[in-house]
């Protein structure tokens, strides 16, 4: 192991203070804050060698953080370093974010288990930031990443089913440049889009609580700031999206319905900003797909002409 790698892994283990990150201190969780597999797997697409979970600035395909990093280890950081942050700063500081201590350990759980299905690879076992065009005209919304997809590739909607749906239908659309998402670093560009979940953490059961939520929405809130004026469609996959996105577009200043628009495949609601005429602020679409999961697929419950619809809706805009 390169003496890069092992400075990165202690630092990631202990916080950027070389100390424990006090939330987990105070919680106790069952392993050691940040303890990673020893045992280092090749990478599918560059078959470098990575522990799970993977340390930031150790050569992961995308990954936006270094070693240099900040990281948050509570709430209270989390607004605070997401306070007047770039995208760039946003993507890697969200993807080091320790704040929920049974998130990080859901998180690194999973990454040191491994799907028996991908025991031979390393997982990213981390946050997985928004990705796609900083400048997008079309904001997809999910509720978090799969626990063997984004918390296993680095990148959300990568790596499972319901990201080749997703991914698919977007290519459809004219947004991405390929219609399959197997990893991070495999080619894929999305133009004109841009995918952020409203939780970072792969959470268990694929439900984070309500402190969860409010924990990662400054990541999420700083991230949809900074991108809005190009906006004009979003797209929510799933009910907990659709409030997520409401909410978040509420509080970055567009005027959300009362009573609140209730979610269903294919609603559609438009939100004006509640800026002064001749602003550079503009009106978003936001359209509701049921979410591509293999219950929804498999059943019939989505299918991809109904997935087709709105994305297509959403591009259109």
């Amino acid at each position: 192991m390169t003496a890069e790698l092992s400075r990165a892994r202690w630092r990631f283990a202990v916080g950027s203070d070389g100390r424990a990150p006090a939330s987990e201190a105070r919680s106790g969780p069952k392993r050691p804050p940040g303890r990673m597999s020893h045992v280092l797997l090749p990478h599918p697409l560059t078959a470098r060698p990575f522990p799970s979970p993977v340390p930031p600035g150790t050569g992961w395909p995308g990954d936006p953080a270094d070693a240099g990093t900040p990281v948050a280890a509570s709430p209270d950081d989390v607004a605070r370093l997401a306070a007047g942050a770039t995208l760039p700063q946003i993507e890697a500081r969200s993807s080091v974010c320790r704040a929920c201590p049974r998130l990080v350990a859901w998180r690194e759980d999973v990454a040191r288990e491994k799907r028996k299905s991908f025991a031979g690879q390393p997982y990213w076992g981390r946050p997985t930031p928004g990705w796609g065009d900083p400048r997008p005209r079309v904001l997809v919304f999910g509720l978090a990443p799969a626990a063997n997809g984004g918390n296993r590739t680095g990148r959300v909607f990568t790596g499972d089913r319901s990201g080749d749906w997703l991914y698919a239908a977007l290519h459809r659309a004219g947004l991405a440049n390929q219609p399959t998402a197997t990893h991070a670093g495999d080619g894929l560009e999305l133009t004109g889009a841009r995918i952020i979940a409203a939780v970072r953490c792969a959470p268990p059961d694929n439900k984070p609580t309500p402190q969860e939520r409010d924990a990662c929405s400054p990541w999420l809130d700083r991230e949809v700031e900074l991108v809005l004026p190009t906006v004009r469609a979003a797209v929510a996959l799933g009910s907990f999206a659709w409030a997520a996105a409401l909410r978040t577009l509420g509080r970055a200043g567009l005027l959300v319905p009362r009573p609140r628009p209730v979610f269903g495949h294919g609603a559609e609601v438009t939100l004006t900003p509640s800026a002064p005429p001749g602003t550079t602020a503009a009106a978003v679409r936001l359209i509701g797909s049921y979410h591509p999961s293999q219950q929804n697929t498999f059943t019939g419950k989505l299918t991809v002409d109904m997935l087709d619809d709105v994305v297509r809706r959403a591009a259109a805009a």
